[in-house]
């Protein structure tokens, strides 16, 4: 298969945003990445958007705003996706198959939110159409509030962990003090995040506000190319396995302490590239919040269930441990605008797997993890990424 490979990419700062809205992050970051790719707008046949919106803004068709932002667009085939926080990946995988189907030669993959705009109260309510509404729409706290509840829970059965979420708080935020696109770059430390205070309140259940990623505004872009193409361009990063798994949406109907479908999709996309967890140089996961993290420890196979605070404790994700988790600084620091994340978590693997990551440079990086989804473990992509050229 002429597999489809990343030749560059762009990304705005996260944050909150002089940009007013989706349009003009679009814009900024996609400039950027034609710019890093070194082709042209006219070199591109195929434009995956991913946008959660859902109430963020009044304006959607967001698809068809990247030619808004840059008229030589205007005419290329473009399409919205929309799969909750993964969001991203899934207009990844559109494109992905766009090219590996033939259809075209080059793609864009651009993801991006305007979050901050938005009154707190209503971000809530917004997120919540990640969950179940018809069961869940009620929980008290939004989506922090699920997660609160699946860390109660996993206190319930396997003992308080506070201090390790604390852990892997501080990690990712030391982590971000290296990463200049990140929203929050501030070392807090153990003590802090470990401590309910007037700065550091409790969000929902034991989840403080240390343990929740950030509403943030941003843009991430992807230019893929088919293998031939790749082949000619400054750089290529290929994609050795990717793997999609769902799991029911209703946290009812399953127990999500399992986190199945995250599960799943690693065995799957490890078995297809051929590769265990010690090939792997690093992984970018979707710490929405840190109970989410240490789930995914033991869903990708680091720690049996119930011990995934080993993981943190005996160092093993730091940035000098056997397998660093987010060196980004992850969701948690890099901050989390819905649609851009999952590209966004590709551009950082990639970054690294480029030697281009600056302060955030694993050395010797050969193969990167990226592990992103949408709602509660719902939706679950694992890409393995190796640099080719």
């Amino acid at each position: 298969m002429n597999g489809a490979q990343i030749i560059g990419w762009g990304h705005t700062v996260f944050g909150k945003s002089d940009h007013p809205d989706t349009e003009s992050l679009m814009a900024t970051a996609v400039a950027q990445a034609l710019e890093h790719a070194q082709i042209d707008a006219e070199d591109i046949d195929g434009i995956f958007v991913g946008v959660f919106n859902n109430g963020f803004s009044r304006q959607d068709f967001q698809g068809a705003l990247v030619a808004m932002g840059d008229a030589r667009f205007a005419h290329t085939p473009a399409t919205r996706f929309e799969n909750a926080c993964a969001t991203g990946s899934a207009a990844l995988h559109g494109a992905m198959d766009f090219i590996e189907a033939g259809r075209g030669r080059i793609a864009l993959v651009v993801g991006a939110e305007k979050m901050t705009a938005t009154p707190t109260a209503e971000v809530g309510d917004i997120l919540l159409g990640a969950s179940y509404r018809a069961e869940e729409a009620g929980v008290e706290g939004g989506f922090a509030g699920l997660f609160g509840q699946i860390a109660q829970s996993y206190f319930q059965r396997y003992g308080d962990r506070s201090e390790e979420l604390a852990m892997i708080a501080a990690k990712n935020h030391a982590n971000g003090m290296a990463n200049p696109l990140a929203h929050m770059r501030k070392d807090f430390g153990v003590d802090f995040c470990n401590t309910v205070s007037e700065k550091n309140p409790r969000v929902a259940g034991p989840l403080r506000r240390t343990d929740c990623s950030l509403v943030s505004d941003g843009a991430a872009v992807l230019v893929l190319a088919d293998a031939e193409t790749a082949a000619g361009m400054a750089r290529a990063i290929a994609f050795r396995a990717r793997a999609q798994v769902n799991d029911i949406m209703a946290l009812s109907q399953r127990d999500v302490l399992e986190f199945r479908g995250a599960r799943m999709a690693w065995v799957r996309a490890l078995a297809d590239a051929g590769v265990t967890l010690d090939d792997l140089s690093l992984v970018e996961s979707h710490d929405c919040f840190t109970i989410a993290e240490m789930l995914e420890y033991e869903a990708m196979g680091l720690a049996k269930p119930g011990e995934g605070h080993r993981v943190i404790r005996e160092g093993i994700t730091h940035k000098d441990g056997r397998l660093p988790v987010n060196p980004s600084g992850g969701l948690k620091s890099k901050g989390h605008p819905i649609g851009a994340t999952g590209v966004s978590m590709h551009v950082m693997a990639a970054m690294q797997l480029a030697g281009q990551a600056g302060e955030m440079q694993i050395p010797g990086a050969k193969l990167a993890g990226v592990f992103n989804m949408g709602g509660a473990a719902v939706a679950n992509y694992v890409s393995i990424l190796e640099r080719v050229k």
